[in-house]
């Protein structure tokens, strides 16, 4: 198989490489957050765009003149990626202006004679674009002003970065499957997806007893996969046409060690595989009902963004009356508020009950992950909102021009407003609630980001 080609994210810290990185893979790989130096290590991850099928290395922020030794073996593993790569992106902060560091960069990989292209980033209103031509005295000829976490203008970026790279005939049909309009063909978002599906829960609630039931029931095709660490392996398998990749999450085995050693590491655990996977498996025992350990755990799983199903794991032991599910699934929504888009299934692994109902379920919260409105149907939606049922009379004189679908995995909305402030959170929650109800996203988060429209 030929070597893919490589696209090296550059940059100093903190001006946005890691949620570049991430939007480019369509997953959360890298570490993103508002501390420099959260990126160290070169992150490598495959990446497709139109057929054109290529290969993303993050690296960390670069400072050339640092001496601390972190710093340091940061730079030295960026060479490394600029020697690797065949395009090379420079990841400027457009709102910050022109900093010294980014010119000495700039001046730098000017020098490497390798094609570059300058990102200026955190353009997500109109009125920052001006910003862009400030960055020209950087001496780069192809600038693009983006927005790495609303996914503005990365489609242009990608068409010029990538106009060079060979297209592959079978991923260029994958991606005009993935990218039709489902208002007008019943596409299958999952076509071509392999979904990546971790179990967590604190120990004890049975999570190696349900993956080695899947592994045991459910396969026809079975691969050992090595994963980020040493001690991981994912398991491939296939089901009805469709590949599951199970990244294990169990190992919390370890005898003597106490039960508050044993928490810190399920929840170590828990958001190390939430990074990977597309549909997180939350398993609560409920023998011992929903604990604080429980819901700290979900709470982790709701801010990763990742797509949740509570599965509440040994329900065969539990004493039945007309209403227990009912009282159990109350006590769930009370302790997890923040999972209340997430589905709940009652299983036993122990003896097999309703995996397959799981399976369904599993199936069908990914769907809803990748499902794509297109823009005019979103917009015939909003013409039939009735935003006086709105409970924020703050927000009724607001104006919404149109919404249109900015990315996937989690869904996430753009409302373009009269306003250059956020939405206010009834106003977003009412919202929410409209496009559940239109939709469904069953298990999924659902993002909604407003943005001033002139």
């Amino acid at each position: 198989m030929a070597k893919l080609p490589r696209v090296a994210i550059l940059g100093r810290p903190n001006v946005g490489k890691s949620t570049l990185f991430n939007r480019l893979i369509h997953q959360r790989r890298a570490l993103v957050g508002d501390e420099p130096g959260m990126t160290r290590d070169r992150l490598y991850a495959p990446a497709d765009w139109m057929g054109k099928k290529f290969e993303v290395i993050d690296t960390g922020g670069m400072v050339p003149a640092g001496h601390d030794l972190i710093v340091g073996e940061i730079f030295r593993q960026a060479g490394v990626a600029i020697k690797e790569a065949a395009q090379l992106i420079l990841v400027v902060d457009g709102r910050a202006g022109i900093l010294p560091l980014d010119e000495e960069l700039a001046q730098m990989l000017r020098r490497t004679g390798k094609p570059v292209s300058l990102a200026v980033n955190k353009v997500d209103m109109p009125q920052h674009e001006a910003l862009v031509e400030e960055f020209r005295r950087l001496g780069l000829r192809d600038i693009f002003p983006i927005s790495a976490e609303h996914a503005l203008g990365v489609d242009i970026l990608l068409d010029h970065v990538t106009k060079d790279f060979p297209v592959d005939d079978s991923s260029e049909v994958e991606e005009v499957k993935k990218n039709r309009d489902p208002a007008t063909e019943n596409a299958n978002p999952l076509e071509g997806r392999v979904v990546n599906v971790a179990i967590i829960g604190r120990p004890n609630v049975g999570k190696s007893t349900l993956l080695n039931r899947l592994m045991n029931e459910e396969r026809s095709i079975v691969t050992p996969i090595a994963g980020t660490t040493r001690d991981a392996v994912d398991a491939e398998f296939e089901l009805n046409g469709q590949r599951f990749r199970l990244i294990d999450t169990a190992g919390i085995r370890r005898k003597g060690k106490t039960d508050l050693h044993a928490e810190k590491l399920s929840v170590m655990q828990a958001r190390k595989h939430l990074e990977r996977a597309d549909v997180a498996l939350l398993m609560i025992d409920a023998v011992e009902g929903v604990t604080a350990m429980d819901a700290h755990i979900g709470g982790y799983a709701h801010e990763s963004g990742r797509s949740v199903v509570i599965v509440v794991n040994k329900w065969d032991a539990i004493p039945k009356t007309p209403t227990s599910m009912e009282e159990f699934t109350e006590t769930i929504r009370r302790r997890m508020k923040y999972l209340s888009y997430a589905s709940i299934i009652f299983i036993s692994a122990q003896k097999g009950t309703r995996l397959g109902k799981l399976m369904e379920i599993i199936i069908q919260v990914a769907t809803a992950r990748f499902y794509r409105v297109s823009t005019s149907e979103m917009n015939r939606f909003l013409r039939e909102v009735d935003f006086e049922r709105s409970t924020s009379p703050a927000n009724r004189p607001m104006r919404i021009y149109y919404m249109t679908q900015g990315a996937v995995a989690p869904p996430t909305f753009i409302v373009f407003t009269n306003r250059a402030t956020k939405l206010h959170f009834s106003f977003e929650r009412f919202l929410e609630n409209r496009i559940r109800d239109r939709w469904g996203f069953p298990g999924t988060p659902i993002n909604i980001k407003s943005r001033q429209s002139h």
